[in-house]
């Protein structure tokens, strides 16, 4: 049994969907960060045992997206490759499912990537509209297809929203933002404190790229030929201020509503890759590690309060590495919403009485504001489902070898009730 270690990673500069990276599906955002891993990191492809690749809005044209990347990286066609789904989680996924698979011997090098293509999930048809027109397909005589064609009407034009398809939890009911309007309600967070933190993310991601603490974490992407380089976020804005902020309708609930597009995360395109090795075989081939993983955990939580995943998921996680919450020095809480990420933190200073199963009470406190986020998150840096759990570890390592701390907490709720976190140990060279 072998020691996983991560080597290193790199992610693009998340953007806006429909904007700069539209016309980059994820096969090929996931490609350019992978070469540029290996690139980065001097591994030759014929190094990798294997890819693993969360994504939620699987290509149509590319089922396992995992195999695409992998390929057309320039991995040997004998190595192996798989996509996973865990919503939200599906890059955090990807990295727990290597570190295990490299601790169990099974393999001994995996890249691990997290991606989405937020602006090619596509618009889709009722089921009514396919059935005319295979019905219109099999007509053979004029008559019949004349016949055909009037069988349709108007409504049946009318595309069904993929994005807000996948942002509906078929269980509860609920959009993802009604989810947020019903934890704000919960623990009294207010609009003016929803769009303050949003404020203090856009401030902290703004501070972040001007200091250069995010640019070795970032490659630089051309999307097309003669196109300008995109070498940073585009989501964090300069300018943004409180009073822009209060000006925002609420978006879900729009009559008692609190939740804004102003304080949500923005719908993002980008891709994160990370080289998890075993430690033995990093060192044979003389690469020093930047960080481990220590504990891991995913929780499930009822879907209509699914913002409370990172409360069930990191106690798990403290529990299975035998720390609590004053153990760690810095914490990358997802930035779903505003008001889901506020109301965490209540919940993490008084755990909900059913996350008592891991002694919550024992291992969790109150997240202290300076270790929260410190360049900002989601609501500023943009939120690609598949690639956010995969980025906040990366971004965690880079912050604890900048500040020289020890250990960071990943952390995230998942759409569908479910948390996913993951305590790292930077290494130091």
């Amino acid at each position: 049994m072998g020691r996983a270690v991560i080597i290193a990673g790199v992610r693009t500069p998340f953007v806006k969907a429909a904007a700069e990276l539209k016309e980059m599906p994820a096969p090929e955002l996931g490609r350019l960060v992978v070469q540029e891993l290996l690139y980065r990191t001097e591994v030759l492809p014929d190094q990798i045992d294997e890819l693993i690749c969360g994504n939620v809005a699987s290509p149509v044209d590319a089922a396992n997206v995992a195999r695409v990347i992998s390929l057309r990286a320039g991995i040997p066609n004998d190595r192996i490759a798989h996509t996973v789904n865990r919503n939200c989680a599906s890059g955090m996924e990807a990295v727990t499912q290597a570190a295990m698979k490299i601790e169990t011997g099974i393999a001994k090098s995996i890249v691990a990537v997290g991606v989405d293509s937020m602006s090619n999930v596509p618009l889709l048809f009722r089921k009514r509209f396919g059935d005319k027109l295979l019905q219109l397909s099999k007509a053979k005589s004029i008559g019949q297809k004349l016949s055909g064609i009037l069988r349709f009407r108007p409504a049946d034009f009318a595309p069904l929203i993929g994005i807000k398809l996948g942002l509906t939890d078929p269980v509860s009911g609920l959009m993802m933002g009604d989810t947020a309007e019903k934890l704000a309600r919960e623990y009294g967070v207010s609009r003016e404190e929803q769009d303050a933190f949003a404020l203090q993310s856009h401030q902290k991601a703004v501070a972040a790229w001007q200091a250069g603490r995010l640019s070795d974490e970032t490659m630089t992407v051309y999307p097309q030929p003669k196109s300008e380089a995109i070498c940073a976020d585009i989501g964090p804005r300069e300018g943004q201020s409180l009073e822009a902020l209060a000006k925002m309708k609420p978006y879900f609930d729009r009559q008692w509503g609190s939740v804004t597009v102003g304080n949500s995360c923005g719908i993002t395109d980008g891709a994160v890759a990370l080289l998890l090795m075993d430690e033995d075989f990093a060192a044979s081939l003389g690469l020093q590690p930047i960080g481990r993983i220590r504990a891991s955990a995913f929780a499930g939580c009822d879907p209509a309060r699914m913002g409370l995943g990172p409360v069930y998921s990191s106690a798990k996680a403290l529990h299975a590495a035998g720390m609590t919450m004053s153990d760690v020095d810095l914490v990358e809480l997802n930035e779903a919403f505003a008001a889901q990420v506020l109301a965490c933190q209540r919940a993490f200073d008084s755990p909900p009485n059913d996350c008592s199963n891991c002694d919550a009470t024992v291992r969790l406190k109150a997240i202290d504001d300076e270790k929260l986020n410190v360049n900002g998150g989601a609501i500023a840096i943009g939120h690609p489902v598949g690639a956010t759990g995969a980025r906040l570890i990366l971004t965690l390592l880079g912050e604890l070898r900048q500040r020289d701390k020890e250990v960071g907490l990943a952390t995230l709720c998942i759409g569908g009730g479910q948390g996913g976190a993951v305590l790292v140990e930077r290494m130091a060279a």
